[in-house]
């Protein structure tokens, strides 16, 4: 083994957990180093938020992106123009996981994810690599979460304001959204759902469809009497939820909360902590 000293990592995402977890480690583990991996595609309010994340820190966030400066638009010429998917997350592994990779090198490494103690089906990030052990503070530290909440409402932070209509961080047509996110997207930026639905295409000799959302394009999403039915498909939901929610076991009402609208269940989350 070298004698070169182990390295800690945090990677953040914008999101709550890993938020919460820069915060609850800052004082634990000073000389930790805290890094984002930008697809260049990721929404405003999640660059403003990880700037006042970096004040509170006191230490700056490393911007990591794909080798040769490349960001989706270039990588997505490479896949021939090929969307990502449920079923094919290149966004994620070209992104995300070969930046993060890079970055670490053959240097010894301490990788700290945000996964929750009430989150027991999720594992997060784990690389193959033997020079990364990844750890889980939240779950050794019982924290659930209520306590990230608390964390980052006793830190000045709050939340991220996407928040609001989102669940997720990640880039703003990220293809895990719920309609009713697509439909909040659509109101509070314009300019993106029409990025995003230009990313869409239609084969016009076989017919084959390369959209965000499986069977229905943005194109369709946004038409008033879809988008209204999409606003009280999910006002149903959350009267069924909040109705059902004293039933529910503890466990399930954080996995309910937690959860996409969609049929599909998410598969485990990869870094950064989402």
């Amino acid at each position: 083994m070298s004698g070169k000293k182990v390295r800690h990592i945090l990677a953040l995402s914008g999101g709550k957990d890993s938020s919460a977890l820069a915060v609850y480690m800052k004082d634990k583990v000073p000389e930790m180093e805290y890094v984002f991996c930008d697809t260049e595609k990721e929404l405003d309010e999640t660059y403003e938020y990880l700037q006042r994340l970096s004040q509170y820190l006191g230490k700056p966030i490393h911007t990591l992106k794909y080798k040769s400066g490349y960001g989706f638009d270039e990588i997505l010429k490479l896949k021939r123009g090929y969307l990502p998917s449920v079923q094919s997350r290149w966004c994620t592994e070209c992104l995300k996981l070969v930046p993060y990779e890079e970055y670490i090198g053959s240097d010894e490494v301490i990788s700290y994810v945000g996964i929750r103690a009430d989150e027991p089906h999720r594992t997060g990030y784990i690389s193959t690599k033997p020079n990364i052990k990844t750890v889980f503070p939240f779950v050794e530290g019982n924290i659930r979460k209520a306590d990230v909440f608390r964390i980052l409402e006793e830190a000045g932070l709050g939340v991220p304001a996407y928040y609001e209509w989102r669940s997720r961080s990640g880039c703003f047509f990220c293809f895990y959204q719920q309609r009713i996110e697509w439909v909040g997207l659509l109101e509070r930026h314009p300019d993106l759902f029409r990025q995003a639905m230009e990313y869409e295409k239609i084969n016009p000799e076989t017919g084959e469809r390369f959209t965000w959302i499986q069977n229905e394009s943005l194109a369709e999403l946004s038409r008033p009497e879809r988008v209204a039915a999409i606003k009280a498909q999910h006002a149903k939901q959350q009267l069924y939820a909040k109705r059902n929610q004293a039933h529910l076991k503890l466990k399930d009402v954080f996995e309910t909360n937690d959860k996409d609208e969609t049929s599909f269940s998410i598969p485990t989350d990869v870094l950064p902590n989402l």
